[in-house]
């Protein structure tokens, strides 16, 4: 399969008063389409400023990238994406959040049809009932619903996804990260995916790039997630091979991601969130279903 997003000698200078201040070096990345690639690392390693330079949010200093045979220039409809905090308009419904991205897509269907794209996907993400709800009556898992309905209404090329999960509690995130699952399983969407928790990476992901610490954090190694989908939580939990790469994810971050780039492991890092939820998903597999949240 042809790579389908090409990430060339990427990098990321910032100003600062002591001088130039390279965040992310050239960062190379190839992903086929309809594949799901996770970015992980430790705070400060420039996961969020490679999402946010493919979302056309901010300018590489140098390098380029290509979706689709064509060049990013700046942002566009071709990307969907999906933050760690919604970003709705707080005086809209729901169901008019989504519609502004769909009005503005696809201009050319009928105001019936671009109604139903958007009922549809909110409906998906099991918001049928709260749709015309504003965001001041929602949830924050709800809230977060709508922000990943909105992003999968447009019919992107890509999906980016900036710790979507990042500020929800446990059960609304291992709730909403199935979600995410079952949606994108439906049109396989390419999608690049940034994630502090190891265990969510395993969950979703075709492959985990792994990044070194920062300054000058670029590609450390890349990890291959074996596992057929559809995927079931319980069953990647009763897999002796889940283990073995969740360890090698975290020997990753506790160690390689700093002597990879001269540092002494350990200096203020951990090995992230997914390391010490493990015991309450496997709590859960023995609950009864969580109410939406």
């Amino acid at each position: 399969m042809s790579d389908y997003v090409e990430i060339s000698n990427l990098s990321k200078v910032f100003p600062t008063p002591k001088g130039p201040l390279r965040v992310v070096k050239d960062f190379n990345l190839r992903i086929r389409r309809g594949e799901f690639v996770s970015l992980i690392g430790h705070s400060g390693c420039g996961k969020s400023t490679v999402l946010s330079i493919l979302a056309g949010l901010s300018d590489a200093s140098s390098g380029g990238i290509i979706l689709a045979g064509k060049e990013l220039t700046g942002p566009g409809p071709d990307r969907g994406v999906v933050f760690q905090s919604p970003t709705l308009l707080p005086w809209m419904t729901a169901m008019e959040n989504v519609m502004l991205g769909v009005d503005q897509v696809f201009y050319t269907a009928s105001r019936e049809e671009r109604r139903q794209i958007a009922e549809y996907y909110l409906v998906v993400v099991g918001l049928g009932d709260a749709m015309h709800k504003r965001p001041a009556e929602l949830s924050q898992g709800m809230r977060q619903r709508v922000g990943i309905a909105r992003a999968f209404a447009l019919s992107p090329k890509m999906l980016l996804l900036d710790e979507p999960f990042g500020m929800l509690d446990s059960l609304t995130r291992f709730e909403l990260q199935q979600v995410l699952l079952d949606l994108w399983n439906r049109n396989r969407l390419t999608a690049l995916m940034v994630t502090h928790d190891v265990d969510e990476a395993l969950f979703l992901s075709d492959r985990i790039i792994m990044m070194t610490n920062g300054p000058e954090a670029e590609v450390g190694e890349i990890l291959e997630v074996p596992f057929a989908r559809p995927r079931h939580r319980k069953e990647l939990l009763e897999n002796p091979e889940y283990y073995r790469l969740r360890e090698q994810l975290i020997e990753f971050l506790n160690t390689r991601a700093y002597t990879l780039k001269g540092q002494t492991p350990g200096q203020g890092h951990g090995p992230g969130p997914g390391s010490n939820t493990i015991t309450m998903v496997k709590s859960m597999m023995a609950a009864e279903p969580v109410s939406r949240s």
